[in-house]
């Protein structure tokens, strides 16, 4: 999957959950679960945003970027998905699985600031 398909689905998700927790979720659970329900959708929102422009990077020519959107689509997955579960009451487990997420995405971000060591795609 590219970054701007995963981008793009993890953004109308990330609406779609938003909109979800603030419409029918917000009277419905303990504000310390709303709050790691809010935390989710917004990494989930943050990444969908880097997806689309490592997405477009990839396009115009940038090289070396697909390390990045493999960590953070995994990243999204795991994190944010793991929260959302937790948030609904989902099994203990879930809990260990956030950091791992969590490394993911940050492993995304480095490997983006490697990949921008290298020449920009029609630079002189």
């Amino acid at each position: 999957m590219s970054g701007l398909v995963a981008g793009a689905l993890f953004g109308a998700l990330g609406v779609g959950a938003g909109a979800f927790g603030a419409h029918a979720l917000a009277d419905r659970l303990e504000p310390d679960r709303l709050e790691v329900f809010q935390v989710a959708v917004r990494y989930q929102m943050y990444h969908a945003l880097a997806l689309l422009l490592v997405g477009y990077a990839t396009r115009q020519g940038w090289v070396g970027l697909r390390t990045t959107e493999l960590l953070w689509i995994g990243g999204v997955v795991l994190f944010s998905g793991s929260l959302y579960g937790l948030a609904l009451g989902g099994p203990r487990w879930l809990g260990p699985v956030t950091p791992l997420g969590g490394t993911l995405l940050i492993a995304g971000w480095v490997a983006l600031a490697w990949a921008a060591r290298g020449p920009v795609p029609g630079a002189p």
